[in-house]
C-alpha cells in the first residue's frame, strides 16, 4: 500500500504481477487447448498403455482411418457454426447417403451409386438450409426436427436391413484401398481438409461466412446475402455428410441405418475443442481435424483401458462441457 499527498491509500501493483495478468489476458485459450489436449492425451495413453499396443503402428493408423468420416463431418460443422448456425442432423444424413449409395449401386453401378449418395446428402442439407434461410426458423430447432425425420427415412428405406456393398472398386476407392501406399481414407481426409481450409481462409465465401456469424446485421448492411450464406453452409454440411456416408459404406463394405448415429457428440466436441466458437465468427479447419484425431485417440485409449461405451460417453460429455465453458469465456472477453 502507498499513501498519496491527500492522505488516501492506493494499492501498488507489482510490475511482474501486472505483466503476467496482461499476458494471460492476451492468450487465446481456446486456440491452443486442442494442441495441448492432444499432446496430453497422447502422452497419458503412451505411458499407461504402451505395453497394450497403443503405440503400435497398426493401432495409430487405425485411429486415423477410423476418424476420417468424423473429420469430414467436422469440416462441414465448422462452416455452419462459423455462420452462427448449427446442424444436428448430419449423423442421420450420413445414414441416408450410405443407404442410397448402396441400394442404387447394387442395381445401376458405381457411378450411379456415388451420385445417389452425394445427391441425398446435398438435398437433405439444402432442405435444412432453405427452411433456416427463407422460413427463418432457428437452425437448432430445424435440424433437431430433421434429425428425427432423416433417421426415420433411413430406417424405412430398407426395413432396418443392412445393405452390402458388392462393388469392390467402390470399396477400394472410398474405403479399403490405397494409392502410393497411403490408404484412400487418408487421401480423402487430406483433400477435404486442404480444400476446406483454403475456402475458409482464402476465399470471399469464407470471409462472408465469418462476417455473417460475427454480426449478421452488419454483414447484411455491407452487401452480404446472409440468407444465401446460411443456405450454402447447411447445404455444404449435408454434402460432406454425404461424402462421409460414402466413406463409411466403402470402409465397412455395407450400409446400415445406424451409420453416423454416434458421430454427433464426437464431431461437436472435436469442432468446439478445435477452436470454433459456438456463437459464430471464428473457427479453424485444422483445429477441427486435430480435435477429431484427439477424440478418436481418446476413444481408442478408453477401449484399450477396458472402459464401457457408457463410460466413453461420459468422458465425451465432460469434454464438450469443458469446451463450451472455454468458448463462452472467449465470448465474454
Amino acid at each position: 500500500m502507498s499513501q498519496s499527498k491527500n492522505g488516501r491509500q492506493t494499492s501498488a501493483t507489482t510490475p511482474s504481477g501486472s505483466s503476467f495478468r496482461q499476458i494471460m489476458s492476451r492468450i487465446n485459450l481456446q486456440q491452443y487447448v486442442v494442441y495441448f489436449g492432444f499432446l496430453a492425451i497422447f502422452l497419458f495413453f503412451a505411458i499407461t498403455l504402451g505395453d497394450n499396443g497403443f503405440l503400435s503402428v497398426r493401432n495409430l493408423s487405425n485411429i486415423v482411418l477410423q476418424t476420417a468420416p468424423a473429420t469430414i463431418l467436422a469440416i462441414g460443422l465448422v462452416f455452419v457454426l462459423s455462420a452462427g448456425e448449427i446442424d444436428l442432423s448430419f449423423g442421420s444424413i450420413v445414414a441416408i447417403s450410405a443407404l442410397s449409395a448402396a441400394v442404387v449401386m447394387n442395381e445401376y453401378g458405381m457411378t450411379a451409386g456415388i451420385i445417389a449418395g452425394m445427391g441425398a446428402g446435398i438435398v437433405a442439407g439444402a432442405l435444412n438450409g432453405a427452411v433456416v434461410a427463407f422460413v427463418r426458423l432457428p437452425s437448432f430447432l430445424v435440424t433437431l426436427a430433421t434429425m428425427g425425420l432423416f433417421a426415420g427415412i433411413a430406417r424405412s428405406m430398407t426395413n432396418l436391413r443392412s445393405i452390402p456393398v458388392l462393388d469392390l472398386d467402390f470399396a477400394g476407392f472410398f474405403g479399403s484401398g490405397s494409392f502410393l501406399g497411403i490408404p484412400s481414407l487418408i487421401w480423402w481426409t487430406v483433400l477435404a481438409v486442404a480444400v476446406g481450409h483454403f475456402i475458409y481462409r482464402e476465399t470471399k465465401f469464407g470471409a462472408h461466412v465469418l462476417a455473417t456469424g460475427d454480426n449478421p446485421r452488419a454483414a447484411s448492411v455491407s452487401g452480404i446475402k446472409v440468407a444465401r450464406i446460411r443456405l450454402y453452409v447447411l447445404t455444404l454440411s449435408g454434402a460432406l455428410a454425404g461424402l462421409a456416408g460414402l466413406l463409411y459404406a466403402g470402409r465397412l463394405q455395407a450400409a446400415k441405418y445406424t451409420l453416423g448415429e454416434s458421430d454427433l457428440m464426437t464431431v461437436i466436441a472435436a469442432v468446439i475443442v478445435g477452436g470454433t466458437l459456438l456463437h459464430g465468427g471464428k473457427g479453424t479447419i485444422i483445429g477441427a481435424m486435430i480435435g477429431s484425431l484427439m477424440m478418436g485417440m481418446l476413444n481408442n485409449g478408453l477401449i484399450l483401458m477396458g472402459l464401457s461405451v457408457s463410460d466413453q460417453m461420459i468422458v465425451r460429455g465432460l469434454i464438450i462441457l469443458a469446451a463450451v465453458a472455454v468458448s463462452l469465456r472467449e465470448k465474454a472477453r
